[in-house]
């Protein structure tokens, strides 16, 4: 149905997307976004993340696949090549209903998009 995403692993990746500081924050999650570096193939990428403080292991594991699921579903469509994506749960993200974790990424990449094309705008630092 759809590609596999290509997945973000190393730190140096999660802690450069942090520091790009273009982020939306819903009920079931926290997106960050930021371009990729280099001029190499525009792709999409993303990584996943869940503190200790979304739970024990179980319910970061629950949370991250269920992060895994909803990107695989809305990324692909709506998600803009050549940029690098984080998605974090948070302590509800386990437990939310699957379509309202679909309406949070997609209401969150909306937002994310704004954010970047007025930071693009104003010379890249907002």
């Amino acid at each position: 149905m759809t590609a596999r995403l290509i997945r973000l692993k190393t730190r140096g990746d999660f802690l450069r997307v942090a520091a790009g500081r273009v982020r939306a924050v819903r009920p079931g999650l926290v997106l960050q976004a930021a371009p990729q570096p280099g001029d190499g193939d525009a792709v999409l990428r993303v990584g996943f993340t869940a503190s200790r403080r979304v739970g024990n292991a179980v319910a970061r594991n629950r949370a991250k696949r269920r992060l895994r699921a909803a990107a695989a579903s809305i990324l692909p469509l709506r998600g803009k090549a050549g940029t690098d994506y984080v998605l974090i749960a948070r302590d509800g993200t386990g437990g939310r209903l699957y379509a309202e974790l679909l309406s949070d990424l997609e209401g969150a990449l909306r937002q994310v998009g704004r954010q970047g094309s007025t930071k693009d705008a104003h010379g890249g630092e907002g």
